[in-house]
């Protein structure tokens, strides 16, 4: 079977097809947050600690870091803040540090800059995933080595040179390109993580079965673990969290092992729980009695999805013992 091993300092996560869904938090992101990104400008840290606890209490069991923010006041006083090979190195040491000193769960280092990806992974413990890798010739040349290098897994996004192709068999040969190219370097098909990339629902009526098709196809041909940007599939719509929580479970019987995605939603998380325990991918039941009491808390106290997750997660915490040190990265 294929296992993507993500490492921390601390804890272990593995992505595989007879693996419980891996989530991985999407909200430490400041593209399209205004506020986040001003506060990022600011050295003002406050939501991205915030949002990082309540990410991990709510089931994230991997924390996406996006060093993508535009400082627009800087800009205007000194031009090389319009350059993001400028901006995002620090940015993201500093966020890893961070969000590293706060939580013990594994890492995915997310930037379209290089340098960024390179700062992320001397700033990150353990063996993080980096995000990400696609097909367009001067991406492969620029990120296949870092990953070689720091030895790490790699979200793989089925783009190339000519762009983002609605016909799913050029995105699976895109895919196809990149695991071989991997190869080249030396780099196992099991540290590669294909992001298929879902279209939304509501400009193609055709999107979900796509992306199942292609899951299968990745799985059983390429074996690959594969992700998505979860939200996609609803861009546009109404109620997008309901559709959200139909996907999910879909993908996931389709052979889908993990998506970036906002962990703070009750019913998405819901229908992930539902889909492990029904795939024999939760032991005893142990998660989904776990969320049961979570929203059984809700009711009764009135309390937000995170705030409740965050107290059974802080009452397990008391009662599981200190989570280890952090070790530094080799």
């Amino acid at each position: 079977m294929t296992r993507t091993v993500i490492e921390s300092a601390s804890k272990t996560v593995v992505i595989g097809f007879d693996e419980p869904f891996c989530v991985i938090g999407e909200r430490i992101n400041p593209t399209g947050r205004k506020k986040l990104a001003a506060e990022l400008e600011a050295g003002d840290f406050s939501t991205v600690e915030r949002d990082a606890l309540e990410q991990v209490a709510c089931g994230a069991m991997v924390l996406d870091i996006n060093s993508g923010a535009v400082f627009s006041n800087k800009m205007a006083e000194d031009p090389r803040y319009a350059d993001n090979n400028f901006v995002e190195p620090p940015l993201m040491r500093e966020l890893c540090a961070r969000v590293q000193a706060l939580v013990d769960v594994p890492l995915c280092i997310d930037s379209s800059v290089p340098e960024a990806l390179k700062a992320g992974l001397e700033a990150t413990s353990g063996r993080p995933l980096l995000n990400s890798v696609t097909g367009e010739e001067e991406r492969l040349e620029a990120i296949l080595p870092l990953v070689r290098k720091y030895n790490v897994p790699v979200v793989a996004i089925s783009n190339d040179d000519t762009g983002i192709s609605e016909d799913p068999d050029v995105r699976f040969a895109v895919a196809k390109k990149i695991v071989e190219r991997a190869a080249d370097h030396g780099i196992p098909a099991h540290d590669i993580v294909v992001d298929p990339l879902v279209m939304p629902i509501g400009a193609m009526a055709t999107a979900g079965h796509q992306v199942f098709t292609l899951v299968r196809r990745l799985r059983d041909e390429l074996g690959v673990n594969t992700t998505c940007g979860a939200s996609n599939i609803s861009f546009g719509l109404p109620n997008r969290h309901g559709v959200n929580a139909a996907f999910l479970p879909m993908a996931i019987g389709a052979g889908m092992t993990s998506a970036i995605m906002n962990p703070v939603r009750a019913v998405e998380m819901e229908a992930i729980r539902a889909a492990n325990l029904l795939m024999n991918h939760d032991p005893n039941g142990g998660a989904w009695i776990g969320l049961a009491k979570v929203l059984e808390g809700m009711k009764t106290s009135g309390a937000s999805f995170a705030d409740a997750s965050r107290a059974a997660h802080e009452a397990g915490a008391r009662t599981g013992g200190r989570r280890g040190g952090r070790r530094a990265r080799g």
